[in-house]
């Protein structure tokens, strides 16, 4: 299918073929008939990313700060490779589009193949052939306004901003209400206004755009600023108008401070656009105004549990969400009551997409208004496309050799394209076969930046592919125990990103998957647990080894604060800060102390506020004696070190600063270890380990006893932050009871 992409350094517009989205649950795939560009968001991304360096970091001091921490902290090589690895991530703008049906995911009853739909949302309702819309995120166009046309119905996200600033402005029929920039959104919301009863006056400074308000309907309508309030005033009899919507879009504040002269005392003012909001307080105070700001599609916009897990909000308590807002906007449509098709300046096949682009920019200097991306066909074709398609490598791949790793690898994010995909390409015994992603843009970006022979968003195609004998999960965090079981039943050999699960079931079966094929034909199984191949902690755990007495450790963890609705806080999806994170420093510790845990104990500091759930202090037990503690917390300063490990015993102290300083003390003598210009964290040096083992060269890189006593241990922590016990870690049981529960089945 045909995508189209902008590049986050140069802001180029692209058409490429990418393989069709993955059709997940609670989702449609729909076949993308015709697509909206948004001269105001999509234009703003596009001028950011045409922007210098220097020019961003002006615009966006906070990024500049971050990065400027991450120096202080990481080291510059650190800081920059990670800069320049989120800038190479290409863009996929789009967010309201309209198409057909062609496939319904699990849990959608209410929807069909072959019903209409439009569709909504940054990275869903892209430009492209195919897109995967999650429910909420789509409106029917039902059947009885069949008349409405894909071009109109792609209008309905834009419809829905402009409905939702409608209704937080409350206006009523009757109502005097100004509208401030007439450019699609305020276009919408004029005509919106007189659907509903009211008389609209109209601000542009456009006149062709004045002039069009007027056609369709507005009461008067002037491209003068200064003749706004004689306007106003004229036809409110000088009381002032009842509400302004501003739908303009400028950093300047003088929209907001013209709303607040136009207006009447106590009138509501709704910024629907994104305007400078430097408010001159005494018109505001005079007048008692009531200054809003509406977001976006409505109730529901930004929240991931409605958005994109279809949990809807109950009619009667939330009476307009955006999606119903969605669907009174198509039925408007249907009803005429709003006209769109006067609104369309320019239509594109998709194939010209960067024009369109040039369009909105002003470089062609072309006016415009509504810009239409269309696709091949009507949008009315319902049959099923090839969902597992490749970009290149359509050949059979040839069967590795028992020395080489031939690498299919299960997602393509930041952490994997930034870090993991890097040290794989630099070794000389890797081979990188096959990526696959639940979008096709990730999976094409990933095979063509690194040199994938093909891309696909079916992971079953990497899995039978006998060309890959080693698959590297980097997936979210739900996804791994399958995708490790499915790898390890094909006989591949396993590399999955931490953690190794999200519950002690999931373990079980993985323990059980292993450990039931015979062992001269058992594959490598590996979990990233990077920080112990880290050149340091090497140094470090050769420097504790000569003692012989229990060691004390502590490791302080500055993780910094996480949103409640970050994927990796979902218990569905990442399982929590302490499953997907604390699990590489119980790893760390059971290295440097090489000994299992056999008890751990942990509580929250806390129990209300921003960071309660992040601030974790546990303590673990050693078989060999040895404590240790953890402090992850999320409530310090980001600019502060990240990781400290302290180690002490048989007279001797050995701490780890941020993989960056080691410091070696014994017998009263000092030694310094220093990486100035950047910190390794062990990721080239797990993957080398890995690749011998996998060759034979070797023992496993980490015994798969190990593997399990990190996981288990680690779920055991978060069982007792939850319920405040003390709780054993029996390894060599828990592996002993699953195997006897695989053989009772």
């Amino acid at each position: 299918m045909k995508q189209v992409f902008q590049d986050a350094r140069s802001g180029e517009i692209t058409v490429a073929e990418v393989p069709a989205p993955q059709l997940l649950p609670g989702c449609l795939l729909v076949r993308i008939a015709a697509s909206v560009v948004s001269a105001g968001t999509e234009r703003a991304a596009l001028e950011f990313s045409r922007k210098s360096l220097l020019q961003k970091a002006q615009a966006r001091p906070d990024l500049v700060r971050d990065v400027i921490n991450k120096v202080r902290r990481d080291g510059i090589f650190s800081a920059v490779h990670t800069v320049r690895s989120r800038l190479d991530q290409p863009q996929a703008p789009g967010y309201s589009s309209a198409g057909t049906v062609i496939a319904v995911g699990e849990g959608i009853t209410d929807i069909q193949p072959a019903d209409r739909v439009a569709c909504a949302g940054a990275g869903f309702a892209v430009h492209g052939e195919l897109a995967c819309i999650p429910r909420l995120l789509a409106a029917r166009i039902s059947a009885a306004a069949g008349e409405v046309s894909f071009d109109e119905a792609a209008f309905a996200t834009l419809g829905a901003v402009a409905l939702h600033g409608v209704r937080t402005a409350e206006a009523k029929l009757g109502d005097l209400v100004a509208v401030i920039g007439l450019g699609l959104v305020g276009q919408l919301t004029a005509q919106l206004l007189k659907a509903a009863g009211c008389r609209v006056l109209g601000m542009d400074l456009s006149s062709s755009r004045a002039e069009l308000a007027l056609s369709l309907g507005a009461d008067a309508a002037t491209t003068s600023a200064s003749d706004f309030p004689d306007l106003c005033a004229e036809h409110s009899h000088g009381a002032g108008v009842d509400s302004v919507l501003i739908a303009a879009e400028t950093p300047s504040s003088e929209p907001v401070n013209l709303a607040g002269a136009v207006a009447r005392d106590r009138a509501i003012i709704v910024a629907v656009g994104t305007v400078g909001i430097d408010i001159e307080r005494k018109a505001y105070y005079e007048k008692e105004l009531d200054f809003r700001i509406s977001r976006s599609y409505g109730p529901g916009r930004y929240d991931a549990a409605y958005e994109q897990k279809g949990r809807d909000y109950p009619v009667g308590y939330v009476r307009w969400t955006e999606t119903r807002n969605m669907e009174a906007f198509l039925h408007l449509l249907s009803e005429r009551k709003v006209n769109v098709v006067s609104l369309i300046t320019h239509r594109f096949p998709i194939e010209h997409a960067p024009a369109a682009y040039e369009l909105i920019t002003g470089r062609s200097g072309e006016p415009f208004l509504g810009v239409v991306i269309q696709y091949g066909g009507t949008g009315d074709d319902a049959r099923t496309p090839e969902l597992l398609s490749a970009s290149s490598g359509s050949t059979p791949a040839r069967q590795p050799s028992v020395d080489s790793i031939s690498v299919g690898l299960l997602g393509a994010g930041v952490f994997a394209l930034g870090t993991l995909v890097p040290v794989l390409k630099a070794s000389r015994d890797t081979t990188l076969t096959g990526v696959c992603t639940a979008t096709g843009a990730h999976a094409h970006h990933a095979a063509q930046k690194f040199g994938f022979r093909y891309c696909t968003t079916d992971d079953a195609q990497l899995v039978r592919d006998a060309g890959i004998n080693t698959l590297v999960i980097a997936t979210r965090h739900h996804l791994h125990a399958s995708r490790v079981l499915a790898a390890l039943e094909a006989g591949k050999h396993v590399f999955c990103e931490k953690p190794l699960c999200l519950s002690e079931q999931e373990l079980r079966f993985i323990v059980r998957t292993y450990f039931g094929i015979a062992s001269t034909h058992r594959p490598e199984l590996m979990v990233g647990f990077n920080r112990r191949f880290a050149p340091m902690s090497a140094r470090m755990k050769s420097f504790l080894a000569p003692i012989s007495e229990p060691l004390a450790l502590h490791y302080r963890v500055n993780a910094g604060f996480l949103p409640p609705d970050h994927w990796v806080n979902d218990p569905q999806q990442g399982g929590g800060r302490i499953l997907g994170e604390v699990c590489h420093f119980v790893d760390l510790l059971m290295f440097l102390t090489g000994s299992p845990i056999v008890e751990v104990e942990a509580h929250a500091v806390g129990n209300s506020g921003r960071y309660s759930g992040d601030n974790i202090l546990a303590s673990l037990r050693f078989a060999n004696g040895s404590e240790g503690t953890i402090s992850y917390l999320a409530n310090g300063d980001r600019s502060f070190s990240k990781e400290r490990v302290e180690a002490f015993g048989g007279g001797a102290v050995a701490v780890l600063e941020d993989f960056r300083r080691l410091e070696l003390l014994r017998n009263g003598r000092k030694q310094v270890i220093r990486s100035r210009w950047h910190q390794d964290k062990g990721h080239r040096g797990e993957w080398a380990a890995f690749t011998r083992s996998v060759r034979q060269q070797g023992p496993p890189a980490i015994p798969v006893d190990e593997l399990v006593c990190t996981t288990l241990a680690t779920l055991r922590t978060q069982e007792s932050v939850a319920t405040g016990k003390r709780l054993a870690v029996d390894t060599a049981s828990f592996i002993d009871a699953a195997m006897d529960d695989s053989s009772k089945d």
